[in-house]
């Protein structure tokens, strides 16, 4: 479905760019990265639920499935708290939560690669793998949490990456007036 170009396309853009750089980061610093992946997580799952709902909220009125977009960024703002709030635990489940939280992203992104297509977006195919790609490795980080440390860490990493390129497609998509789940 095509509305009017989206005014706010940079701000989800922005949190696509933030899960890239946390995901190159995980996978740049992998010995430092599970010891602190509890306060990066918690920052951009925080910043990217604000910067989500916001935009779902004030295009409620041109986007046809801004509840689904505000659900997203209402998960990711609790799941950033809770992992803000306990550092100790999360460290325990943190491949459950990320796990459980990319393969909703990734899901939504699968999703919203078909209404893309059906919207005659050019870019649909890449958001449909990179949302294959994120619901693989969210599946493997399911699957398996007790991998070796850094395992878990080069998982994460690749789902961050996935979820954050889809989100930048999407982005860019919403900019001509495509309506994408960003």
């Amino acid at each position: 479905m095509t509305f009017a170009p989206s005014k706010l396309w940079i701000l989800p853009l922005i949190a696509g760019i933030l899960y890239v750089v946390l995901g190159a980061y995980v996978l740049s610093k992998p010995v430092n990265a599970y010891i602190t992946l509890s306060f990066f997580f918690a920052l951009s799952f925080l910043v990217s639920g604000v910067i989500e709902s916001y935009v779902a909220y004030a295009e409620r009125d041109i986007r046809q499935h801004w509840g689904w977009t505000l659900a997203g960024g209402i998960l990711d703002i609790l799941i950033g708290l809770l992992l803000l709030n306990n550092p100790t635990i999360t460290e325990a489940v943190l491949p459950f939560v990320v796990g459980f939280a990319l393969l909703f992203r990734s899901s939504f992104a699968v999703a919203g690669s078909f209404a893309l297509k059906s919207a005659g977006g050019q870019n649909w195919g890449w958001v449909l793998v990179f949302g294959l790609l994120g619901m693989l490795t969210s599946f493997i980080l399911l699957w398996n949490p007790a991998l070796a440390g850094l395992t878990i860490v080069v998982w994460t990493g690749m789902a961050l990456l996935f979820v954050g390129f889809t989100r930048i497609f999407a982005a860019f998509a919403l900019k001509k007036g495509v309506e994408a789940i960003a």
